[in-house]
């Protein structure tokens, strides 16, 4: 009855959000799931063969008490119980278990234990499920400096554990592209003449969400346009001072003429 309701729920769409996978077939796996989202933990290769089984949560409570809370029991192929049954799903034929609508209670550690036959342990494996927020927005901001570099901030809404990465036209910046910072910080200052689409990627384990940034043209052109204004003054003002002098040695040059004529009377 359990594993039609979670299969209904499937159907139904109750799952939302982002989907993670995570093979736990391995002794400490660490595994990742997206707050809101769905993470399908792959538990055992086939689970139809195996006598009975149980899954588990290993929980510390406030004063530092390890309690175990048994989620799933499984005998002889049929599921006894399900404590998660309203949002999860759990195949025996592939051993996979499918939790949807994570909340952060549900990040800890798990233990799986097998029983042969004989109902005595015959293997026994843990997992360790984080459940992290994902990335939900990435904002660029971009400031053109006076010599025509670019200072570059990139910041995420949401997310746990966020990293940044950058490329230009979709390739690593480079070292000789930088005048400060590096790919791996959220701030970077781009050395002048450095043109091309930048884009800011931020992820973490559940998610990952890029942006871009088409100013870095802008800040070249800004800077040619201020040379070029400083030139034009600077020609301006020589062309000013030039023209003052000829003014001047005009106007001497008159007076110069007139004297002369006063002394020939």
């Amino acid at each position: 009855m359990e594993a039609v309701i979670g299969l209904l729920l499937m159907i139904l769409g109750v799952s939302h959000g982002v989907e993670t996978y995570c093979d736990g077939r391995q002794n400490g796996a660490q595994c990742y799931g997206a707050l809101g989202g769905t993470v399908v933990l792959q538990l055992m290769d086939n689970a139809s063969e195996i006598s009975r089984y149980t899954w588990s949560i290993k929980t510390t409570t406030k004063t530092d008490t390890r309690t175990t809370t048994t989620i799933l029991i499984v005998i002889k192929n049929v599921i006894v119980s399900n404590t998660i049954a309203n949002r999860s799903f759990f195949t025996p034929s592939n051993g996979t278990f499918r939790i949807n609508n994570l909340s952060w209670t549900d990040g800890g550690e798990y233990e799986l234990v097998i029983f042969d036959s004989d109902g005595k342990i015959s293997e026994q494996r843990t997992l360790q499920l984080t459940i992290q927020a994902p990335v939900s927005s990435v904002l660029l901001v971009s400031e053109c400096l006076s010599q025509g570099e670019m200072r570059v901030s990139c910041s995420s809404e949401g997310g746990d554990s966020p990293q940044y990465s950058w490329t230009l036209d979709g390739r690593t910046l480079t070292d000789a592209e930088l005048l400060s910072g590096n790919t791996e910080t959220n701030n970077i200052t781009l050395k002048q003449k450095v043109s091309g689409r930048l884009v800011c990627s931020v992820r973490n384990q559940v998610s990952r969400i890029s942006t871009c940034d088409h100013s870095l043209l802008i800040c070249g052109v800004r800077a040619a346009v201020v040379v070029l204004a400083l030139i034009g003054i600077t020609v301006y003002f020589a062309w000013k001072k030039r023209k003052y002098k000829m003014v001047r040695r005009k106007m001497e040059h008159q007076e110069n003429s007139v004297v002369m004529v006063e002394m020939r009377s």
